[in-house]
């Protein structure tokens, strides 16, 4: 069975990103994928110093063990200043080649404005630089501020079925390059 991890760039309590994680990670589990969703919001991570001690946060060891267990990865983030948040970022650069190489990743961004790719690029980057597999479904939610309804699904049919794409991709893509079944 594909093992997916979602973790989401944000810290705010009522998180747009948050919301599209959760609905996406729903769409990955129905198509028979083991979900579980790293809240960072309720770990206590440090910023990254570019050490390898970090054994007075035992929640570090315990996202590299998941990270490193998983065979895919959602990552959701707010776009800050046109660029993934320093949230997700130092999550990131928390871990190493060790539990990110081969990763298969689906990639989501939530902006308060028109919606681009800024954040969704760098986070790209930061995947291939680790030797990630990034899927080419990616998912930026503009406007987020009314994206949703109050049952937080997605207003936008159009947009409800290109994350049914993504989900679709992501387990599909996850099969393929990490040689695992449904």
């Amino acid at each position: 069975m594909v093992k997916i991890i979602g973790i989401g760039g944000s810290l705010r309590p009522d998180s747009y990103s948050q919301r599209a994680l959760l609905l996406a990670a729903e769409r990955v589990k129905a198509l028979g994928a083991e979900v579980e969703v790293l809240d960072l919001r309720t770990m206590n991570l440090p910023f990254c110093d570019g050490g390898d001690d970090y054994s007075a946060y035992p929640d570090v060891a315990r996202l590299r063990q998941i990270v490193k267990a998983a065979d895919g990865l959602i990552l959701a983030t707010p776009e800050y200043h046109g660029s993934v948040s320093g949230v997700l970022k130092n999550a990131l650069d928390l871990l190493s080649f060790d539990e990110l190489s081969n990763k298969v990743t689906g990639l989501i961004s939530v902006l308060g404005g028109q919606s681009n790719s800024n954040a969704l690029n760098d986070l790209r980057v930061i995947m291939r630089w680790v030797h990630g597999w990034v899927i080419p479904e990616q998912v930026a939610i503009g406007q987020a501020w009314k994206a949703f309804d109050s049952d937080d699904n997605l207003v936008d049919e159009k947009l409800a079925e290109r994350l049914d794409a993504f989900a679709k991709s992501l387990v599909e893509s996850t099969q393929k390059l990490r040689g695992v079944a449904v």
